[in-house]
Parts: C-alpha cells; sequence; structure tokens
C-alpha cells in the first residue's frame, strides 16, 4: 500500500506546466481504432487509465510504439477482436469509448461494464439510445455491453441530457457510418471539441462541436497518417489554481487554454483571489482571506462538476458561509467525510454541500474515495497545518500526472511512502 505524507502550511509559489487533458486522450486513443492506418499522438498524459487503454488497444491488435512517456505511435491495421476484456475494462470509467469506436469499425463489439469512480448511479442510457438509432442492437449480458448492427446509418439524435460520455460516444459511432447524423443538445466540453478535432486530422467529416448541434457526415474509411497533439487539461489546470489560493500561494501555469477555464476565473476573483490571464499562460495569486461564494456545477461552459471538490476545500477555509450546488453527479460530496477530519464545518446531504469556512484545516490520515475527491485532499494537505496522509492513491493516478513531484516542484512537503 501506498500512500501521500503532506507536512502542510506551505505556500505555492512557481511556475506548473499542464499535461494533456486525461478526458481527451481516454476518447482519443479508442478513436484510433477506426483508422485503418498509423497515427501519433502527443502531449499524452502519462497516467493509469491511458496505460489501461494501450493494454486492451494492444489486447484487440493495435500495435503501440512509445516514443517518449507523452508520444506513441499506434498501428490499427490489424485489429483482430471486437471484445474487450472485462478485468481490464471495469477498472475505470472511460472504457465504454470501446463500444462506440469497436460499433464503428467492426460492426460488432463486447465491453465489460466500466468501472471508475464511485459517483453515484451514471447510466449508459444515453449512450444506448444513440447506437440503437444508429441501427445497432444493443444488449446487457453477464457483466458487457454487447452491440452489433449489419448497417450503421445515420440519422437526428436528440441528447435528453447533456451527457459527454454519450455525446462523444455516438460520435465515434457515426464516423463511418452511412449518411449524416445529426446530434442536438450535445456536450460542448473542450474534450468534445478535441475528439472532434481529432477525428477530423484522420480524414472524418464533422462540423458543429462545441455548439449546440453536432453534424456527422459519414466518411468510407480513416486513413490515418497524421499526428495529433491532445489538448491541454482543463481539470489539471484548474486543480492548481485552486491549490494556488487555497494555499496562500503564487502560481504561474503554462500550457493551458485560459477561454476554458473563465467559469474557474470569476469564482476565484469572487472569492477575492487574483488571476491574470495571458494567453496560453495566467498568474493566481493570494493577497486576502478569502470571501464566501456560492457554485453550482454545470456543463461547461458552467463550473465543471470535476473541480467541485478542489473548491470544496478553498470554501472550507473562506469567511462566511458557502452553499455548493452538485447537478451532475449524485454522491460527489464523499470527501466532505473526509475534510471534516481534517476540522472543516461543512455539512452535505443530497447533491448540496454547506460550508462554514473555519480559520485553517489540521492535518489527518483521510481516503481518496475518488479521483477528484483526491486531488482536492492534497491540497487541503498542503494548506492545513500539521500532517496528512492521503491512501487510496490508485483514484489519483488515474487522472493526473506525477502529481507530487509538480507539487513539490512548487514547494510543497509532499513524498509518496510505501506501507
Amino acid at each position: 500500500m501506498e500512500k501521500l505524507v503532506i507536512t502542510g502550511k506551505t505556500p505555492l509559489k512557481g511556475e506548473v506546466v499542464i499535461s494533456g487533458a486525461k478526458n481527451a486522450a481516454v476518447a482519443i486513443l479508442p478513436a484510433t481504432l477506426l483508422i485503418n492506418g498509423i497515427c501519433t499522438i502527443e502531449n499524452l498524459p502519462n497516467i493509469s487509465d491511458v496505460k489501461l487503454y494501450c493494454e486492451i488497444l494492444e489486447k484487440l491488435g493495435a500495435k503501440i510504439k512509445w516514443n517518449s512517456p507523452n508520444e506513441i505511435t499506434i498501428d490499427t491495421r490489424n485489429i483482430t477482436s471486437h471484445i474487450a476484456p472485462l478485468e481490464t475494462t471495469r477498472k475505470f470509467r472511460a472504457s465504454y469509448y470501446l463500444i462506440g469506436a469497436l460499433l464503428g469499425r467492426c460492426r460488432k463489439a463486447q465491453v465489460g461494464i466500466p468501472g471508475g469512480c464511485n459517483l453515484g448511479n451514471r447510466p449508459i442510457d444515453q449512450h444506448i439510445k444513440g447506437f440503437e438509432a444508429l441501427g445497432a442492437n444493443v444488449e446487457v449480458l453477464q457483466g458487457n455491453i454487447k452491440a452489433k448492427a449489419k448497417r450503421l446509418i445515420g440519422t437526428s439524435i436528440y441528447m435528453d441530457v447533456v451527457s459527454v460520455g454519450a455525446t462523444m460516444n455516438i460520435m465515434l459511432a457515426a464516423v463511418l457510418a452511412e449518411g449524416t447524423t445529426i446530434i442536438d443538445n450535445p456536450a460542448k466540453e473542450p474534450h468534445v471539441v478535441d475528439l472532434a478535432n481529432f477525428l477530423n486530422t484522420m480524414g472524418a467529416d464533422i462540423r458543429g462541436a462545441g455548439t449546440d448541434i453536432i453534424k456527422i457526415n459519414g466518411v468510407k474509411e480513416l486513413k490515418g497518417n497524421a499526428t495529433y497533439s491532445i489538448v491541454p487539461d482543463q481539470i489539471e489546470a484548474g486543480t492548481f489554481m485552486l491549490a494556488a489560493i487555497a494555499s496562500k500561494g503564487d502560481i504561474t501555469i503554462k500550457n493551458c487554454i485560459t477561454k476554458h477555464l473563465e467559469s474557474i476565473i470569476a469564482k476565484i476573483e469572487e472569492l477575492g483571489g487574483n488571476v491574470d490571464a495571458n494567453g496560453d499562460h495566467l498568474r493566481v495569486w493570494y493577497s486576502k482571506r478569502l470571501t464566501k461564494a456560492n457554485i453550482k456545477t454545470l456543463p461547461y461552459p458552467g463550473f465543471p462538476t470535476d473541480l467541485q471538490p478542489q473548491m470544496g476545500v478553498v470554501l472550507s477555509q473562506a469567511s462566511g458561509t458557502s452553499i455548493i450546488n452538485e447537478s451532475i453527479w449524485e454522491s460527489r460530496f464523499q470527501y466532505t467525510d473526509e475534510l471534516r477530519k481534517m476540522g472543516a464545518h461543512v455539512t452535505a446531504q443530497g447533491k448540496t454541500a454547506v460550508f462554514e469556512g473555519v480559520e485553517t484545516l489540521t492535518g489527518a490520515p483521510v481516503n481518496a474515495t475518488d479521483l477528484r475527491a483526491g486531488a482536492a485532499l492534497i491540497i487541503a494537505g498542503i494548506s492545513a497545518k500539521g500532517t496528512t496522509e492521503i491512501y487510496n492513491l490508485n483514484h489519483i493516478d488515474r487522472g493526473y500526472e506525477e502529481i507530487e513531484q509538480k507539487f513539490r516542484d512548487l514547494g510543497a512537503k509532499i513524498q509518496r511512502v510505501s506501507e
């Protein structure tokens, strides 16, 4: 067992370079299955979810060459199977993108029911609705999702709820379908746009990603033979932005797209923090005690649910009473139990949490209940007095590249220890 040991009360100072987006990478990797050729992917985050995806692709027949820890060349000309192994797919949530990709490539797919963070009920009904609208038959049997179709034919699909996963999965299935597919009420997140840009680079015809309607004109094949660089990680950038003000520090964040961070910038300034955004980098710094604020998570361009726990740590130390309304996931407040161990005054019920700000948190042994909760607890440990020990690091490693080293480079006293 490994744990992170953090000695707190350290204002973070310096520069950090943001890695490629985890949420884009885990959709772009299965998208390579649609290519009848070779492609190179740059700015790939070196995280466990990416390594698991590469392991699955190799079992399906892909040949992968690691040019560096953040760049691969992948040959998907000789895919030999449409069956993704259950023992691997259940380790992370984004394995469901294999359904759309394999359905598009092979007209059949068998994928183990995905795992990932326990954030409550996470149905894939919108995914299935999209596949069936395109002409597939979908069954869930013995822990596997099975989809098959003689033909995939473009159609109009209205998303009953805004779903990032369903939007991207339908895009994957529709790229090689006959005719035109229109997705109405799609998700607009940066990683949705990045997936569309990747597919277009490889020969697809997708228009409107990032708007209210996505139009996909089916093509006969994707030839690849191109290089693509993954977009910087909006959530990692936001994590370090919130770490800067929680720790009373001053951080310059490089390799980010400030347009993607506007909702976070607005809230930090409302709290009393300082932000100077300039092109592909920004500076965030603390100058006075932060004040209360209310947060509601929303689909992009609203405040991201994946930054809600990190913001919760900030609000736990701001003056006054703050409220977070979580509109995306029903069980995202599990981390508040751990914050209370550190002296936070927070009450969570259903999709609402109330934070009564305290002057400072106190170190304690805590557990990372999910990926973003783990990042939040690192921020809490750095800003707390005393020593914090964080367990269940497998959650954190799924989505953050070398996170403790990046925090150490900013002055944090943080070590990974094996027990």
